[in-house]
């Protein structure tokens, strides 16, 4: 399914005419407003996270990201979601961002479980956010956010009322590579990482953190929200995150079956968003949850098909604005259906 329904220039969003202005006079200071705290998630590891709850405001979305992000990074979409009327929360993942990094080399993506994510997603939500925010409460994902988020909708019962996972990580973009063989080196990677090495190894062509330029990349067209979003990550290295190791390549994987397993289980209204372009994540796996979803319940994934964003790359939030505006409407869209 094609983008088509939501008038965009209905929204008051940002727009990249007016970004270097308006996060100078506005957004910077709308984002010094909220609220910057941290809770012991599984294995007393810190879990950072931003809150930005106004009394006038009574809709909630919680924000999860994706794999290497940091709540940091979300300062122009939190301003458009706060202008939109919502509460927001953003959660630091464990192992990026702002929260403790668990091997030594820092650079490296690892998570010992990946149900961890979705157990400290639960957490937060359990004790920070449904605490202010019961009623109106809406997920938002993006990417490694998207798989974590369905996975703890499938796995704990929730308060959420509707979700929306933009450029879900069903499975990861193998490049072809038959899914049999990819299974064979990363396990066999990992295992012999265990057997000698005192952590885990990067996986092949991986390693530390490292400036891509903008011709290169493959997240977003917008050349100016791609800068702001790399001179952060040279400011605050401290959320620099390199390469992903064997073993958080296996627990992807297991995520990925765990997904489909246990599809039934996910009955929170859920809309996917595709990003037309994407070769970080696998777009295929994406049409497939939904056809699986939907037929379990009609009311997910209309059609039994993501909303495709016409030729956007993976960072729907952070692209060029014709894609972004897309993406922007199509969630308040879902958030705002009145069967919900």
């Amino acid at each position: 399914m094609a983008y088509s329904s939501t008038e965009t220039h209905a929204l008051s969003l940002s727009t990249e005419r007016d970004l270097n202005v308006r996060y100078q006079n506005e957004i910077s200071a709308a984002w010094q407003q909220g609220h910057f705290s941290s809770f012991k998630g599984m294995d007393d590891i810190n879990i950072h996270f931003a809150q930005f709850v106004s009394e006038e405001r009574k809709q909630c979305i919680v924000l999860v990201p994706g794999r290497s992000e940091g709540y940091l990074k979300y300062q122009e979409f939190a301003f458009d979601l706060t202008n939109q009327g919502f509460n927001l929360f953003i959660i630091d993942h464990r192992g990026q961002g702002l929260s403790d990094r668990m091997l030594s080399d820092k650079h490296k993506g690892y998570v010992a479980s990946f149900d961890h994510y979705s157990d400290d997603l639960h957490q937060f939500i359990e004790t920070i956010v449904k605490p202010q925010c019961e009623k109106q409460l809406y997920l938002l994902a993006h990417s490694m956010g998207g798989a974590i988020s369905a996975r703890y909708l499938q796995r704990y019962a929730s308060p959420v009322k509707a979700a929306v996972l933009a450029s879900p990580m069903i499975a990861i973009n193998s490049g072809g590579l038959p899914d049999w063989l990819a299974e064979f080196i990363i396990h066999t990677g990992n295992t012999l990482s265990q057997w000698l090495a005192n952590e885990p190894w990067y996986f092949l062509g991986q390693g530390s953190y490292q400036h891509t330029a903008f011709g290169e990349n493959q997240l977003m067209h917008s050349k100016l929200r791609y800068q702001l979003f790399t001179e952060l990550y040279q400011q605050h290295p401290e959320l620099q995150l390199g390469g992903v190791t064997f073993h958080w390549l296996e627990q992807a994987i297991k995520a990925n079956k765990d997904l489909f397993s246990d599809i039934e289980k996910l009955k929170t209204p859920t809309l996917v968003i595709q990003a037309g372009s994407d070769t970080i994540v696998d777009n295929h796996a994406q049409n497939e949850f939904c056809q699986q979803l939907n037929s379990h319940f009609a009311y997910s994934c209309p059609s039994g098909k993501p909303i495709v964003v016409e030729n956007a790359r993976h960072e729907i939030f952070f692209e060029s604005d014709e894609y972004r505006q897309q993406g922007i409407a199509q969630v308040l869209d879902w958030f705002n259906q009145p069967h919900l």
